[in-house]
Parts: C-alpha cells; sequence; structure tokens
C-alpha cells in the first residue's frame, strides 16, 4: 500500500489555526482547535462496531478508525508545538452518536458512521476514511441467497443506514420478512446462532470479522454480494470549519505516507485493501 507521494509542505495548518485563535474565545469557529490548544480532545468512539471502532479485552478504545483517529491526533499536536494532547474517549451507540456530537460531548466522532446528505444536516464530516456495503450474514445451512429470506426474519442494527436500507428493500419487494432490529452486532449474530433470525443485514467487513469471532465460526456464510456503498467518515460539529480543515489535512498526509499501512494492517490482521479503497486514499490524499 506504500503511495510513493513525496512528503508535504506541514505549515499550513499551523497559519489556519493561527487564524482559528485569532477571534475572541467566544468565537464558533474557534471551537475544538481551542480545546485542542489547551491539549484536550474528546473522541467518541463505539463499544460493538470492531473492526472499526470497539472496545478491547482490556477495556480500552480500539479498532480502525479510533487507531486513524490517534494519528490525527498526533499530527495536530506536532503541528500546534503541543507538549502534549490528552484524549478523552467517549463511548456513544448508534442511536446517540451524532447527538453526542451536537451538544460537545465529543469533538471528534470515530465510529464507522456513513457520510449521507442528511446526516450532514447534523453534523459535518471528514473526508473519507473508508469504503464498505451491506451484505448478508447466514447461517451455511441456512438461505442461499436474498431472495431466499422471503418470509424469514431479517436482524439489523437500529439507528443505521443500513436499516434504512434494508427497509427500503423489503418495501419495494416481495420479500415479507420481518426486519428484527438489534442493540448491538454482537446481540444480532447471537440471534442468528440462536435461530432467532435467519439473517443479519450489515457492513460486509462487520460481518467478517463478527463471523470470525464467533465459536460457530464454520458455520456462518458471509454473502459476497454487497447492496450498497458506504463511504466512512469521522464526524465533528457543524460549523467548526477550521477543525474540519485541520482533520483532514492530518488525513490526507496519513494517506501520502506509509502510516496508513500500518494502521490498516493493525484492524485487518493483514488483510488486503480493495482496490475502491486503495483508490479512495489516492483522490482523499488532497494536495497542500
Amino acid at each position: 500500500m506504500k503511495r510513493g507521494f513525496g512528503s508535504a509542505a506541514l505549515a499550513a495548518l499551523a497559519i489556519a489555526a493561527t487564524a482559528a485563535f485569532g477571534g475572541s474565545s467566544g468565537e464558533a469557529a474557534a471551537g475544538a482547535l481551542e480545546r485542542l490548544q489547551n491539549g484536550k480532545i474528546k473522541i467518541g468512539y463505539r463499544e460493538d462496531a470492531a473492526p472499526y471502532s470497539y472496545k478491547n479485552t482490556i477495556g480500552e478504545a480500539a479498532g480502525y478508525t479510533v487507531d486513524l483517529c490517534r494519528a490525527v491526533v498526533a499530527q495536530l499536536k506536532a503541528e500546534l508545538e503541543l507538549p502534549e494532547i490528552s484524549i478523552t474517549y467517549v463511548p456513544v451507540t448508534s442511536s446517540n452518536r451524532f447527538k453526542a456530537v451536537q451538544n460537545g460531548q465529543v469533538d471528534l466522532l470515530c465510529g464507522a458512521a456513513t457520510a449521507t446528505l442528511a446526516r450532514r444536516d447534523v453534523v459535518d464530516f471528514s473526508i473519507p476514511v473508508f469504503i464498505d456495503g451491506a451484505a448478508v450474514l447466514t447461517k451455511v445451512d441456512g438461505p442461499k441467497n436474498f431472495s431466499s429470506l422471503k418470509g424469514h426474519k431479517i436482524g439489523v442494527l437500529e439507528a443505521t443506514t443500513t436499516e434504512s436500507l434494508l427497509r427500503d428493500i423489503v418495501n419495494k419487494t416481495d420479500l415479507q420478512s420481518e426486519i428484527v432490529t438489534v442493540a448491538n452486532h454482537q446481540d444480532g449474530r447471537e440471534k442468528l446462532e440462536g435461530g432467532e433470525i435467519s439473517a443479519y443485514f450489515s457492513d460486509r467487513a462487520l460481518l467478517v470479522y463478527l463471523a470470525a469471532q464467533s465459536s460457530q465460526a464454520k458455520s456462518l456464510h458471509v454473502g459476497t454480494r454487497y447492496f450498497s456503498h458506504e463511504p466512512y467518515a469521522l464526524a465533528m460539529k457543524r460549523g467548526d470549519s477550521n477543525f474540519r480543515l485541520a482533520v483532514d489535512r492530518a488525513l490526507s498526509r496519513i494517506y501520502r505516507s506509509d502510516s496508513i499501512s500500518a494502521i490498516f494492517d493493525n484492524a485487518f490482521n493483514g488483510a488486503k485493501p480493495s482496490d475502491i479503497l486503495k483508490a479512495m486514499y489516492l483522490v482523499s490524499a488532497l494536495p497542500e
């Protein structure tokens, strides 16, 4: 995944930060950058969205987007010449994550959030950090394809774009399936394993991870069909344009460096990024 890009000039972030701090401390534009200047940032993360964002076995925030956010914070720390930045990790759910950003409980949302136009009415998003798509997890001895799920119960995580997509598919076809919402992905997998549902609908990388972590892994099958393309991004409060620019600049630099390879490998255990993800890194490595 080495990009072959040369090192970029790093002065622009300091200029943007200086402009942000130039006004009074009450200016909304200062926002998260002002808190950064005081050596603090609040990162929101999901505890149940592995391999992107989760609580690991020793109770720490972990995952692809969490590690990516740590790398962003490291970039900001260096550019602002801060001695230290204290990160507070704030657990959020699929239901309350955007409200946590809106009310200032979280400066940077580092979960598995799909950037949509509707959500941009509520929060701002960074440049993309991952591309995934909805797929189906079933039992090996269960329904063989999506059309075979007619009349069956299908599980999906509540308050997600995949729930909206699944409801739209069911409403526009003759599946006549019952949609069962769950509070977290583990609950969805357990309901599938226990026979309470016939399939679990979510982003494919999440399903691959869920299946691999199961004690019944050999009995589970992740479908290869994609029902959507989900561009993930980091969310932050609307109107804080200087902070958003700083985050985008940090992400662009990370994509131009070899560090994105290490972040990906750590989260996906040596798997290779898809061609579309490689293209996303290339396109999102914005020039200075």
